[in-house]
């Protein structure tokens, strides 16, 4: 399972991450102080960093400097939003940089392509019995394969990465058609409906009232 470290002052900012990133299918550790960041590097492995710049003990760009030499991935996620802190950041080798406050659904997105670039990305997901093959594009529910179109598929893929958590119509649209949102939700609807019928998922995926979707999983 892919391994990331948290490091953020913040408590709830770190319960918000962890919490999401769990129900995403990664194994989440947090951290809140810059030197003990320093010592969980040093004794543990992780497939990625995200990581504050304003931390006691040792900030988020003192940290940098240690992790860079390790290459491991690393994500910023920080209130400084000058373009100076982007480029000072970026420069020091982190591979991207968010800004408080996130949405969390581009906060997985994020990961998910850093991980990606680092070919870290899991190929197996599972909700339940539905079982996803991303890399093939098969997908089985109680061991028989359940035929999906490419957007039934990728639905899917972007519901069970964000297990219990309430997406939008518009990121649902915009993720999947890959193309601008107008309000007009009635392709997205039919689609999900679809999903719902093909996986047996009446229950388990949900309609947000003014929001969207959420495919909730025990």
């Amino acid at each position: 399972m892919i391994k990331i470290l948290i490091v953020d002052d913040e408590k709830p900012i770190c319960d918000l991450i962890h919490l999401n990133l769990s129900a995403a299918g990664y194994h989440c550790t947090y951290v809140q102080d810059g030197l003990e960041a320093i010592d969980r590097i040093e004794s543990e492995a992780f497939d990625l960093i995200l990581l504050d710049i304003m931390l006691p003990g040792a900030d988020g760009y003192d940290i940098m400097e240690y992790i860079r030499p390790l290459g491991i991935p690393v994500i910023f996620i920080t209130a400084r939003h000058e373009v100076k802190d982007r480029v000072r950041g970026l420069k020091l080798g982190a591979d991207d940089y968010l800004v408080k406050p996130f949405d969390v659904v581009e906060l997985v997105a994020r990961v998910e392509a850093v991980l990606r670039r680092y070919s870290k990305t899991e190929q197996q997901l599972t909700a339940g019995d539905v079982m996803v093959d991303v890399e093939a594009r098969r997908v089985t529910k109680g061991g028989r394969p359940v035929v999906l179109t490419n957007k039934e598929f990728g639905l899917l893929v972007l519901f069970i990465k964000n297990k219990n958590v309430a997406l939008f119509r518009e990121t649902l649209y915009e993720r999947v058609w890959e193309g601008e949102y107008y309000g007009d939700s009635r392709t997205l609807d039919l689609h999900v409906q679809r999903l719902r019928k093909k996986l047996g998922w009446e229950q388990s995926l949900v309609a947000v009232y003014k929001v969207g979707y959420r495919l909730e999983v025990p």
